[in-house]
């Protein structure tokens, strides 16, 4: 029988149980797949923890993996068996064997292995459409990166940089400053010692930047405002310190006419035609060396509490997948 992680409360790590459960068959519209190799984010511990709610429970938690394809559901076309597939958008991926959603689902081509692709789907296609959706990065553009050397961050500052951006970045230790300085980031402002705005006008003149990239949430929105250019926009895409509570839109008006959008990658991922061009993207620029995909760290299946326990303390840099 194939093991899976199963949440029966809303809770710490302590509550994801290793478990048995039943191999199911894909309804229509699903692919069942075994996994290789299974992403790990942020957003897993919020629907852990009852942050986000799942649609009931207990749930298996998980959005990301790779492997290959066992069966094929009613109506399902573009998929058969024995394909090698990957998902960011999935659901129930902490498993060694689930069903998801085809409409998720992607092919994965050759050259790109499935640690690779189980590291960087979900990372990934965030990093491309905050990069190439919400906010067009093009040559000669200065950008600031919140929380550099994290998961998405050292994906998208070495494509931002590939794109010929300039790109500033923030990190919490001289270790992380370092790796981020390896993957694309021109600048790194220490946060907990400098004032990143400040440092960002120092930067750039005195013109703040057009666009800032910020995941960690309520902690950074003053200093991601402040580091702004008048008519910039703050893509304000996680929420790593905790949600933002309040916007006083006026102050949008008196910090230079400021944009502030909230997107997420299940928006742009719902639309199949998208979602292909993205992964698409994706895979090019991984696959021409462009893009590296940092996967600092392995874990098994089994150790999913300890997994969440380093995300959730900052231990981790870059992705971490776990082995079924």
């Amino acid at each position: 029988m194939p093991k899976a992680i199963r949440v029966h409360e809303y809770g710490g790590p302590e509550v994801m149980a290793y478990e048995d459960v039943p191999l199911a068959e894909p309804g229509p519209g699903q692919i069942r797949v075994r996994q290789a190799a299974i992403g790990v984010n942020f957003i897993d511990i919020y629907f852990r923890s009852g942050a986000y709610k799942a649609a009931q429970l207990p749930f298996t938690p998980g959005k990301e993996g790779a492997g290959t394809v066992t069966a094929v559901g009613e109506g399902v076309s573009g998929f058969k068996v024995g394909d090698r597939v990957a998902t960011g958008a999935g659901e129930g991926t902490y498993a060694e064997e689930p069903v998801i959603a085809a409409a998720g689902a992607v092919h994965v081509p050759e050259g790109i292995d499935d640690v690779t692709a189980a590291g960087m789907m979900l990372k990934g296609l965030t990093a491309e459409y905050l990069l190439h959706r919400t906010y067009r990065v093009k040559a000669g553009d200065t950008i600031l990166w919140h929380a550099a050397a994290g998961g998405v961050g050292l994906i998208a500052c070495q494509w931002a940089k590939h794109l010929g951006a300039t790109v500033i970045g923030t990190a919490g230790s001289p270790e992380k400053a370092e790796l981020a300085k390896r993957h694309g980031c021109d600048h790194v402002i220490l946060y907990r010692e400098e004032d990143v705005a400040k440092r960002v006008r120092e930067i750039t003149g005195g013109k703040g930047v057009p666009v800032v990239y910020d995941g960690v949430g309520q902690a950074t929105l003053m200093g991601s405002l402040d580091s702004l250019a008048p008519l910039g926009l703050l893509a304000s895409f996680g929420a790593a310190s905790g949600p933002i509570q309040a916007l006083d839109l006026g102050l949008l008006a008196a910090k230079g006419s400021l944009y502030v959008t909230r997107p997420t990658l299940f928006t742009f991922a719902s639309q199949r035609p998208v979602l292909e061009a993205m992964a698409e993207n994706l895979f090019s620029v991984v696959g021409s060396g462009a893009v590296k995909i940092p996967v600092h760290a392995q874990y098994k299946l089994s150790d999913a509490q300890q997994v969440h326990r380093d995300l959730a303390g900052r231990e981790t840099t870059g992705s971490t997948v776990m082995i079924p």
